[in-house]
């Protein structure tokens, strides 16, 4: 059964994300809230949770994780960035965006593209979210809750509650936040590509 937090949307209870990071800390997968939708998330180092998560949502071992950060700087130890990429991520971020950049050696090679090496990474801007990740002091590997079969998201903390209450070790439940998936922009070219238009604004790139 998983643990339920409740916790207000723009001011978090640090003891609630005190209790749900020593969750994190364990080796426990949640459901969290971002700045687009809902997402699953565990340590980077946690072989089994990733494994969990690709059960929870049917994926094949082809899925690649995001990489959630708290802040630029962690960010930029994941992957490289040029002048331009710096200037444009920089100015995007935090917000509802993934960026698919080539990765450091920092990433685990299990977690990267196998051929290009690259990895898909986000700084969302979300109280709730980078309260989570600034007291775990470590990027979060992450996947959007989209259930197989479903066409939108579960918005809100309750609802996924009730439905992966079997399958998750906690929910954080942030009230709704939306069903629009990131804009994802892919930079492992040198030049951004729009992959996806989501909730971010695709045209600045």
């Amino acid at each position: 059964m998983a643990r339920y937090f409740d916790v207000h949307p723009t001011d978090p209870q640090p003891r609630a994300i005190s209790q749900v990071v020593a969750m994190l800390r364990d080796d426990a997968v949640i459901a969290y809230p971002t700045d687009s939708m809902y997402a699953l998330g565990t340590r980077l180092d946690n072989h089994d949770g990733a494994d969990r998560i690709r059960r929870i949502r049917h994926l094949d071992d082809r899925h690649h994780f995001t990489l959630v950060c708290c802040d630029f700087a962690q960010l930029g130890q994941l992957v490289h960035l040029d002048n331009s990429a710096f200037r444009a991520i920089k100015s995007a971020t935090p917000g509802p965006y993934t960026f698919i950049l080539l990765a450091t050696p920092e990433v685990p090679r299990r977690l990267a593209h196998p051929k290009k090496r690259s990895v898909g990474v986000r700084i969302p801007d979300d109280p709730v979210a980078l309260a989570i990740l600034r007291e775990l002091g470590e990027p979060l590997l992450s996947s959007s809750l989209l259930m197989p079969g479903h066409d939108w998201p579960m918005t809100e903390g309750w609802q996924i509650k009730e439905e992966l209450d079997d399958v998750l070790d906690a929910v954080v439940d942030a009230g709704d936040r939306g069903s629009e998936p990131t804009t994802v922009v892919d930079w492992t070219s040198g030049a951004p590509e729009v992959v996806r238009e989501g909730a971010g604004d695709a045209s600045r790139f």
